[in-house]
């Protein structure tokens, strides 16, 4: 095992790091002033005051440098790449003027219109099993949008969100469904099956409160935007169809973009709004864009690295053993009962995905080594298991501003903000999510009724015989 990354202070001295983030992007954001790009500052300062901590500075960088070369980060870079393109090709191609056009004429505006995003969003995710991606490919499109049909911003913006954390709660390809379901010896079909009626009972009950709280902001008045409206704009959609039904098949997120990407680029060179020109050429004068490419993976460095910065703090949060200490302090609680049991499992992966920036490492954090041993004293099913930890990782962990999802939406939403010269909820607004608040009350409700609740009959086996078939 990896020696620890020692520092001074001890578990303080660990924690300074993400203790400097955290409050720098509170004060940036109380004060009005965040932004992806404020944000770089607030993780510099973290990572240079830290390494005054460490009693070895060499490998201080080098726990960094792990941070950084991080594979989870390194995928979800390279789908920003293509969700930035892709965004910018779907803008390009009109698909804003078709919600425009389809919002005015059918009366999908206000909260009806933010419902609708929270639906497009689940859908998405679900397909995709990416939240960041989620974030990054819808936010440039449809917040725009609701924004001009009178949507409130902050509740537009959550509505993205939330459908993402939907997504990564529920979708088979989702990376913490697979680590949830590898972790306890679960299959794919008895952890999505049993999740369902957990993740749709607080979907519905995030669906209402988006109905109730989504409109209040102001419409645009027809002559204002008529020159925006145009129908042929929603065949853009269909680019929006490949990536998901290419994700559903299995494909790889980015193979999924790349062919969303080309798709985009066909669809609007035939609906006339892009010309080839458009996407790349080589520019009369010299820092002039080539073209929509560059447009795209310049909308989205900002996220990119403020994620790359936020791995590497989180990494010494890890390497400095601070996540153990926490969890052998937890592994001494008395658990009696399977309410109790549960509790345990719910709060443990809670602490766990609170300071680390991507959710499925916490998960394999607890997962084998405090979550199955806890659920087979008290004989849970492997599937119960598994959601109760997949669950818990998408509830705080979508309201907290220093993990990598919500860094992506907030980019995301920021970006497209600056473009249409429109309002910004402030990211403290992520700490409002419905979905997650709603998916931590089931959650509750499950644990202390038994609803959902599955156990290993008696002489069952730990793991089921369709699970070892699978490995």
């Amino acid at each position: 095992m990896k020696d620890e990354l020692q520092m001074r202070g001890g578990i303080l001295g660990g924690l300074v790091p993400l203790l400097i983030l955290v409050c720098g992007l509170v004060w940036l954001s109380v004060t009005e002033r965040g932004g992806t790009k404020p944000f770089w500052a607030c993780a510099w300062v973290a990572i240079a005051v830290g390494i005054f901590f460490a009693k070895n500075p060499k490998e201080y960088c080098r726990a960094l440098m792990r941070g950084i070369g991080d594979k989870t980060g390194i995928v979800i870079v390279t789908a920003w790449l293509f969700a930035g393109v892709f965004g910018e090709l779907m803008k390009a191609g009109g698909l804003v003027n078709g919600l425009l056009w389809m919002g005015m004429t059918t009366g999908a505006q206000g909260a009806v219109f933010v419902v609708m995003v929270f639906l497009a969003a689940m859908l998405f995710s679900l397909g995709t099993g990416t939240s960041t991606g989620t974030c990054i490919a819808l936010s440039p499109v449809l917040y725009p949008a609701g924004i001009f049909l009178g949507a409130d911003p902050a509740f537009l913006a959550l509505a993205i969100l939330s459908g993402a954390a939907f997504g990564d709660n529920l979708a088979p390809v989702s990376d913490t469904t697979i680590v949830s379901a590898y972790t306890q010896g679960a299959t794919m079909r008895e952890v999505v099956r049993s999740r369902f009626p957990l993740s749709m009972s607080a979907a519905i009950i995030a669906g209402m409160v988006f109905a109730v709280c989504g409109g209040g902001g102001q419409v645009s008045t027809l002559p204002a935007i008529k020159a925006q409206l145009d129908p042929v704009g929603l065949v853009m959609l269909l680019s929006l169809a490949v990536v998901v039904v290419t994700s559903l098949a299995g494909r790889h997120i980015i193979e999924a973009l790349i062919y969303g990407n080309i798709s985009a680029a066909l669809l609007g060179m035939l609906t006339g709004r892009i010309r080839p020109g458009t996407l790349f050429s080589i520019p009369e004068k010299r820092g002039i864009s080539t073209g929509l490419i560059e447009n795209g993976v310049n909308s989205v460095v900002g996220a990119i690295i403020f994620a790359i910065l936020i791995l590497a703090v989180t990494q010494i949060l890890v390497e400095s053993g601070i996540m153990r200490r926490i969890l052998e302090t937890a592994e001494q609680a008395v658990v009696k009962t399977i309410r109790q049991a549960e509790a345990f499992i719910v709060g443990i992966t809670l602490l766990a995905s609170i300071p680390i920036s991507a959710n499925a490492p916490a998960e394999l954090l607890v997962g084998p080594s405090l979550v199955k041993p806890m659920g087979k004293k008290f004989r849970l099913a492997a599937a119960r298991r598994a959601n109760l930890m997949d669950c818990s990782v998408c509830t705080l962990f979508f309201t907290l501003p220093w993990h990598i999802a919500v860094a992506a939406w907030y980019g995301a939403v920021y970006a497209a903000a600056q473009q249409y010269n429109i309002a910004v909820p402030s990211i403290s607004a992520a700490l409002y999510n419905p979905y997650s608040w709603s998916l931590l009350a089931v959650l509750a409700f499950s644990i202390a009724t038994g609803w959902n609740r599955k156990m290993i009959p008696e002489g069952g086996e730990e793991e089921s015989e369709e699970y070892l078939d699978e490995q």
